[in-house]
């Protein structure tokens, strides 16, 4: 479908996205989709405003009136998941399965989020006191903003909306300046769903633009919460500016994320999950694996398996039945790419594939994606390159494996195959993997709306999705109540005015 189709289907004005200043491009011929206006700062500081009112009139709501809104929205999203799907892959170079897979994300987030506004539970406490009764209870936050990457340009906020909705708080949103059509997509389905609702103005808002815009929302003070998705750098900008002011940040930064095979490990298992986790999204997941720590008794045999794969990859264009590796976001990805193999060259790596694949013209950027031999783990093998490399290393003993596994400063996602259950269990434990997610026998990559998501170390700490994440979008209050006629006090403290 052509883009004016997909966005007339999508219920986006033609205005939005075709008169403004900055060129949209497609990654996967580099050809011109639109062209989008940014945000004044000015109009920046009205949505903030705005998203204060409607988060006043919001926080009133019951919660499962909350959540019939976002129940709408993910019927909504079911009735154009082929059309969303589409723009994502037009827009961000997914192959057809990973866009509809990320709008499914969001149909899965709002079926969550709508059982959950029927469970905003907090506990009944003992009190130490005679007729006292004790109790936590949540409360809407407030304004929350919402910064997404171009990798996941729509699940991201919608992990993030859905919850923070049916919690009672408002959204400001600021997509990547890379994918801004899937978010002005985005924008109109949700007031779709929001049609014929009771629905405040401004419970919902969209600002587009770069650095600046996305600097008034870390600094205002109006704003309890900062949800941000993506770099490192863009953490420690982030955080610090957020912290000064007393708010919160939900951070997802980098993952420089690796699995162990072990000498029991199922190899086809391997093979199979090894492959998805390296080049899917042509390596452009936060859970992308970028580290083979592998048995020395099986290290040459895994390379040679994981080459003869990856030379028979499907490379092309993304929209194309069969392909597997799309295209690079841009030419900045494709040079990051090339200079983190010619350092691994220089540190001693036997680099398999990472050449430029001619496809779809000069102004796109499709790669073969690489394998790297590393006889140590030197220091490149400690930075994400946002990019299909796979530094393969080696271990003999399971402790050193683990030590390998933990010595970067990123700790997102992980993975062991073993059928081995001591070294399983091990791996799950305090003195196994330090990453906020950590699998058995499978890749480091792909994981389900009901768990937490998140990392610890420089990926930041935060938590969004599943479990309780809920609860980074709402704030406690702890209440005591007296229903006797004495005023006894804690620790028993006696204050007595006569």
């Amino acid at each position: 479908m052509a883009i004016q189709d997909l966005m007339t289907t999508l219920g986006v004005p033609t205005a939005a996205w075709t008169t403004g200043n900055r060129p949209v491009r497609s990654p996967i011929d580099g050809a011109e989709l639109g062209r989008v206006a940014d945000t004044s700062l000015g109009d920046v500081a009205a949505a903030i405003e705005h998203s204060m009112a409607a988060f006043k009139a919001w926080r009133t709501v019951p919660a499962p009136q909350r959540g019939e809104l976002v129940r709408r929205l993910g019927v909504v999203l079911r009735d154009h998941k082929a059309a969303l799907g589409q723009l994502v892959t037009l827009e961000a170079g997914k192959i057809v399965q990973e866009g509809l897979g990320e709008v499914q994300e969001m149909i899965d987030i709002c079926d969550f989020a709508v059982g959950l506004s029927r469970q905003l539970y907090g506990l009944t406490i003992a009190s130490e006191r005679p007729n006292h009764r004790m109790m936590e209870t949540w409360h809407p936050l407030g304004p929350v903003a919402i910064i997404t990457a171009f990798n996941f340009p729509v699940a991201v906020w919608a992990w993030n909306a859905a919850l923070a909705l049916v919690c009672g708080d408002s959204t400001l949103w600021k997509p990547s300046e890379k994918t801004p059509l899937t978010a002005l997509a985005t924008q109109a389905l949700f007031e779709r769903a929001a049609a014929g609702m009771d629905v405040p103005a401004g419970l919902s808002q969209l600002v587009l633009g770069a650095g600046d815009v996305g600097a008034a929302l870390t600094r205002s003070p109006a704003i309890p919460l900062v949800s941000a998705t993506g770099s490192t750098r863009m953490g420690r900008a982030v955080g610090p500016v957020v912290a000064a002011r007393f708010g919160r940040s939900l951070l997802e930064l980098g993952g420089n994320n690796a699995a162990i095979i072990a000498p029991s490990a199922d190899l086809d298992l391997v093979v199979r999950g090894v492959t998805f986790a390296a080049v899917g999204t042509a390596g452009q997941r936060c859970t992308t694996l970028r580290r083979l720590i592998v048995h020395e008794s099986l290290k040459q045999d895994l390379i040679a398996k994981l080459a003869s794969v990856y030379a028979r990859l499907p490379i092309g264009d993304p929209r194309a039945a069969g392909t597997l590796v799309g295209p690079l976001i841009d030419e900045a990805a494709f040079t990051a790419m090339q200079q983190a193999l010619a350092a691994a060259t220089v540190a001693g790596g036997r680099v398999i594939g990472g050449e430029r694949v001619s496809v779809m013209g000069p102004s796109a950027y499709y790669v073969r994606p690489a394998l790297v031999d590393m006889p140590d783990q030197a220091e490149v093998v400690h930075h994400e390159t946002f990019a299909p490399i796979l530094y393969v290393l080696g271990y003999t003993d399971f402790d050193q494996a683990v030590a390998l596994h933990n010595a970067v400063p990123q700790g997102l996602s992980s993975s062991i195959f073993t059928t081995d259950l001591r070294e399983a269990e091990q791996f799950l434990s305090a003195a196994g993997s330090d990453c906020g997610i950590a699998n058995v026998n499978i890749g480091p990559s792909g994981a389900e709306i009901g768990g937490a998501f998140g990392g610890e170390k420089e990926t930041g700490g935060g938590r969004e999705s599943g479990s309780d994440s809920w609860r980074a979008y709402m704030r406690r209050a702890t209440n005591t109540i007296n229903y006797g006629r004495d005023l006894p006090l804690a620790q028993g403290i006696v204050f007595d005015v006569g």
